[in-house]
């Protein structure tokens, strides 16, 4: 079963102050979703609607009722829950766990873990979490660049040029992201963000000068961790043979992870300035954004030109045949 794995969650950088205090034979179970619950009625013995992929999330009003329970209802509301086989259990606020879960979690393997956080804050950090590491990715080769808010996936063959023009941007004032690997995941519907693995992060390979570090050569303005993927930029050999776009008019596609994304193909050669011709690339991708289309516009306007200047045809008037 796909999923997150309950004790990946306990790592530091997690960022969930997460501590496993029963059930640790569980914690190889996986987290199917990034919805949590808060199923007080569980503890009731009403487990009809609690979803065993997700979180099940016990704050203090959570706790504070089943504290006043009796304890036949306290043993009975805890068996109810456990039998379900939640992927985990989670006590917030650091309350202390009552001794009916600590028994039943440890006795079915259920994972029960308590953080300092309040319900709202964890919730929303394990929401965060949960979506990025659930979400479909892949590995591209290639470099991404944050030209003006763009997000820039520039692609090509390996010696093409493609950190050559990054750097080349990265001098102009924009910010790379990712050189060589970049990690690409899907935030539904329709968006894609590329980063960097963290022992590539903030680097650049540049043939001829090697491994460089962009944040220490220019700062950390020149840097960012992650960016939405808004144009594809294919670069290749320029070709004399090949027919290549010179109106703009076609908007190409590219396919990462069912999401098609705008494409622009562009040749290389000597004496070509690959990095104003990118800029300015990103420049009319916002100009797109906001519906404003160059190449269409002057097709409109040479089209109705070209209407107003075409003769006439029919016959005249009768004072014209005269």
């Amino acid at each position: 079963m796909p999923g997150v794995a309950v004790h990946s969650l306990l790592d530091a950088e997690s960022g969930l102050a997460l501590t496993a205090i029963s059930g640790k034979a569980g914690l190889f179970r996986k987290i199917g979703g990034s919805r949590i619950q808060k199923q007080g009625l569980a503890l009731t013995g009403y487990v009809q609607h609690v979803h065993p992929e997700r979180m099940q999330v016990l704050g203090l009003t959570e706790i504070s009722f089943f504290r006043s329970l009796d304890d036949e209802a306290r043993k009975r509301g805890a068996q109810s829950l456990a039998s379900v086989r939640p992927c985990c259990v989670i006590i917030t606020r650091g309350i202390e766990a009552p001794v009916e879960l600590l028994l039943v979690c440890e006795e079915q393997g259920v994972p029960l873990l308590t953080t300092p956080l309040m319900s709202s804050l964890f919730i929303n950090r394990v929401t965060r979490l949960l979506e990025n590491r659930l979400a479909p990715g892949t590995t591209i080769h290639g470099v991404l660049v944050d030209v003006l808010g763009v997000g820039v996936l520039l692609l090509g063959k390996s010696g093409v040029g493609k950190s050559e023009a990054a750097l080349d941007l990265v001098m102009r004032g924009h910010r790379l992201v990712a050189d060589d690997v970049i990690e690409i995941r899907r935030r539904m519907p329709d968006l894609v963000v590329g980063s960097c693995s963290e022992i590539l992060k903030h680097h650049m390979e540049v043939r001829g000068l090697g491994i460089l570090s962009i944040k220490d050569l220019f700062g950390i303005a020149s840097v960012r961790d992650a960016k939405k993927i808004d144009l594809v930029i294919e670069l290749s050999d320029w070709n004399a043979d090949e027919e290549y776009d010179r109106l703009g008019i076609d908007d190409l596609r590219y396919a990462i992870l069912d999401v098609a994304l705008p494409l622009i193909k562009i040749p290389v050669r000597p004496g070509r300035n690959i990095a104003a011709i990118i800029e300015v690339a990103a420049r009319n991708q916002l100009l797109k954004q906001q519906g404003i289309h160059s190449a269409r516009e002057f097709q409109d306007k040479l089209s109705a030109a070209m209407q107003q200047s075409r003769p006439q045809s029919g016959l005249g008037t009768a004072d014209d045949i005269e």
